[in-house]
């Protein structure tokens, strides 16, 4: 009997105006006629928790170092028995993933090592992860400190009198290479903690999987959450401002934060106004190098840049506060809960057995924290400091008449704005006038952006290929929700959704009836009201402040590792993740049951038709 198969890469449609799209990308990104046999043996599914848009070539730049450094420390670095790294490709502008597992024949060979370098990382977990936080900050500094101005007309005098011999263009070149290089850096940093994260995760799961055979994985979730942790500390800040306002009377100031100058001014002219701005700017570093977005995209946009964010928040907050709301996570009940559930599981093993598991539960809620905690530090700041400093030079090139819109360099790759600054610095050194790219990458970049527009009207297919008959392998499980259940689901095609009932992994529990409210982009967030449901294709760390007025989440990818899973079971709402299809299923306004103990989702009536904000549309944004 032959296994029903997703479609191979070079069956899918090229999007009419999106012809020529490989171009865009470099050679090593795209599915190869000389390869084609070996790459239509594998399977690969599309991550669309991260990358749920369309890239521009430079944004490729998130997923080859995100996925490149992900492997190194799965294949070089701890040497990881079973798992190689992830093999990855963009096909009509989205990215695929294809685990690599180790040959059966060289897992044993990789034990001793691998069980040496973890030994290393968690005898010394704390003194280690010190020192990242000072790497981290550290490259995070010194990419601050880059700068891309404009060439002077002549060399300065003092140049001349020093004998410097440099006309000050290698100053461009080195900050442009410095910048791609601490991105770089940071990425690295960014999984020397994260795999182990896992590992020690997946030890205690494993470890519960056999002495207690019938654990619900959420209750073993539940055993190591972390209620404290860094990625809630944006939204914590923005509850403690709502809460000075509301002290200090200053809630008239909040009635217009799209303007946030307005409303900053507002506040400064009122009585205690010196007070609350005193602690908005201490909240500001670092704690709003936040992006409503995952970070991955140029058009991410950051509560520091777009202070509008926060100050909508803060002021709902006050709304939330003033009707007698309670803002904050319940944390008490949340470590009650977990308390609760590890004695339920400890008085159930011998004494022997049970100090095992106590020492495996330990370091797994030692080391879970982290697998939240570096987001905020690498996607978050990293990158919102990565993506100003990118903006920045692509303006000073759109004023040398380079490209017709300030951040027209997203359409190029980044080595190809290698070639445009020597291109620069050349016609300005020889005193040329104008570079050669004024003619070549104006027009060049409509084209490109027009296939973009093009790829960008097609939603992406879930996988490619034949799936194996069992998928193993545990962070395309635990991250993606990528199981074999899930996606026999997928290649069932419409037979759930027709039914009205769609199935994902149960991510966090508790079960619920509210009105759908279906969020495509971040920039809809402000649609969502109080005691909807939210579906999205996938949420990010970043939408904290909604998560204390929705009853529940669905999301159309991920498992129990996911943003979405730890947040909701940290503000203890429902969550089924992985459904493959909701938001492009569900309607604005549908009656749903959302049940988050077994992993389903009912469409219990038809929504009303919406016109207008808020509509739900199916176009793919």
């Amino acid at each position: 009997m032959s296994m029903k198969s997703f479609p191979k890469p070079s069956d899918l449609q090229v999007p009419p105006g999106a012809e020529g799209w490989e171009e865009l990308y470099p050679y090593y990104l795209v599915f190869q006629d000389a390869l084609k046999a070996e790459e239509d043996e594998k399977f690969w599914f599309c991550d669309s928790q991260h990358w749920p848009t369309v890239f521009k070539p430079f944004e490729t730049i998130g997923g080859e170092f995100a996925v490149k450094c992900l492997g190194q420390y799965n294949a070089r670095h701890l040497m990881i028995p079973n798992a190689n790294g992830i093999d990855f490709r963009i096909h009509l502008g989205y990215l695929y993933m294809s685990p690599l597992p180790v040959p059966s024949e060289q897992i044993a060979a990789r034990v001793p090592d691998f069980e040496a370098r973890i030994g290393h990382y968690f005898a010394n977990w704390e003194e280690l992860l010190k020192a990242w936080h000072v790497k981290v900050k550290g490259t995070i500094s010194e990419m601050e400190t880059l700068s891309f101005e404009a060439l002077p007309e002549q060399v300065p005098m003092a140049d001349i009198l020093s004998g410097k011999a440099k006309d000050g263009s290698e100053v461009l070149l080195e900050n442009y290479d410095r910048l791609i290089q601490l991105c770089y850096q940071n990425w690295q940093y960014h999984f020397e903690f994260l795999n182990l994260g896992y590992i020690a995760y997946l030890d205690f799961f494993n470890f519960c999987k056999e002495v207690f055979p019938n654990i619900p994985d959420q209750s073993i979730a539940t055993m190591v959450q972390g209620v404290d942790m860094e990625l809630f500390k944006p939204d914590d800040e923005l509850k403690e401002l709502a809460a000075l306002a509301v002290e200090l009377d200053l809630s008239g100031a909040f009635s217009n934060t799209d303007d946030p100058a307005a409303t900053l001014a507002a506040i400064a002219d009122s009585p205690a106004g010196e007070r609350w701005l005193a602690r908005w700017e201490e909240a500001k570093d670092p704690w709003f190098n936040f992006t409503i977005g995952n970070g991955f995209y140029g058009h991410d946009k950051y509560w520091i840049e777009h202070q509008e964010i926060p100050l909508g928040f803060i002021a709902d907050y006050i709304h939330r506060l003033q009707g007698g709301a309670n803002i904050l996570r319940p944390t008490d009940k949340l470590i009650a809960e977990k308390d609760r559930i590890v004695e339920e599981y400890r008085d159930l093993l011998d004494p022997e057995i049970r100090e095992v598991f106590d020492a495996k539960r330990t370091l797994a809620a030692t080391a879970y924290p982290y697998v939240e905690n570096h987001n905020f530090y690498i996607e978050h700041w990293t990158m919102g400091v990565f993506w100003r400093k990118v903006r920045e030079l692509s303006r000073m090139l759109h004023a040398q008449g380079l490209w017709n819109e300030p951040e027209d360099m997203l359409y190029l790759g980044r080595n190809e704005v290698r070639d445009v600054l020597f291109d620069l610095v050349t016609s300005w050194g020889i005193g040329a006038g104008d570079p050669i790219g004024n003619v070549v990458w104006p027009q060049e970049i409509e084209r490109r952006r027009g296939i973009v527009d093009a790829l960008k009207t097609a939603r992406p297919a879930p996988a490619l290929n034949t799936p194996p008959s069992a998928i193993t392998e545990p962070f395309t499980r635990m991250l993606w929700g990528i199981t074999t259940e899930q996606v026999q689901q997928w290649l069932g095609g419409d037979e759930d959704s027709e039914s009205g009932v769609l199935k994902g992994m149960a991510a966090s529990p508790g079960l619920v009836e509210g009105v759908a409210r279906v969020v495509m982009h971040a920039d809809d967030l402000s649609d969502v009201q109080a005691g909807e449901i939210l579906v999205a294709p996938i949420t990010a760390p970043s939408w904290g402040p909604i998560f204390g007025k929705i009853k529940a989440t669905v999301t159309d990818i991920g498992g129990m590792m996911s943003h979405a899973a730890i947040v909701c079971r940290e503000y203890g709402l429902p969550a089924v993740t992985g459904t493959g299809s909701a938001s492009t299923t569900i309607r604005t306004g549908q009656m749903l049951r959302v049940d988050g103990t077994k992993g389903t989702v009912e469409i219990l009536e038809e929504a009303p038709v919406v016109t207008g904000p808020g509509a739900h549309s199916h176009a793919h944004v």
